[in-house]
């Protein structure tokens, strides 16, 4: 387990872009469990191969959400190409279950699917952690003091220079 962090830390991109990837499942028929096991258990193996060799570009091991039948799990990436260059190894974990769902499932109903890329680039995000373990973007890339990198989150976004922050920060 981490040990909290009693500060505030920013999550500090500096002057590259990075890439949150957002994938998860949702189970539309509780019932039809050889439908959607398989893929419930695929997740966790593209996990440990990706952790297991760290020049594939997944930054920090994802955290995984589950939300009633609806499972998400937030990756951050070096870059969109490692991203696809992953997705398309046929030879890595991921190309055949992909397959394998599309031969098996596709559009029965079953199980759903689903992801979200976004591009992360400087200037367009910004976070702070407050008494936290190493999480998310700041685990990710880098964390910092957020007086360093700014108290404020309108100066850290670079919506306005002057660092006001709405409450004392500390």
């Amino acid at each position: 387990m981490s040990k909290v962090q009693k500060s505030r830390v920013a999550a500090q991109l500096g002057d590259r872009d990075v890439v949150l990837f957002l994938i998860g499942m949702r189970v539309n028929r509780l019932w039809q469990v050889w439908k959607w096991l398989p893929i419930a258990v695929s997740m966790p193996r593209m996990i440990t191969e990706l952790m297991k060799n760290p020049s594939r570009g997944l930054l920090a091991a994802p955290r995984t959400f589950v939300s009633g039948r609806t499972i998400c799990v937030v990756q951050y990436w070096n870059s969109f190409e490692d991203l696809e260059r992953y997705s398309r190894d046929p030879d890595a974990t991921h190309f055949p279950a992909w397959r394998r769902f599309n031969r098996l499932i596709k559009n029965d109903g079953s199980v759903g699917i689903w992801h979200e890329t976004y591009r992360v680039t400087p200037g367009s995000v910004e976070a702070v952690y407050v008494n936290m373990p190493p999480f998310g973007l700041a685990k990710a890339v880098a964390g910092a003091p957020a007086g360093a990198v700014g108290q404020s989150a309108a100066l850290r976004m670079g919506v306005r220079p002057e660092d006001v922050p709405p409450v004392t920060p500390y």
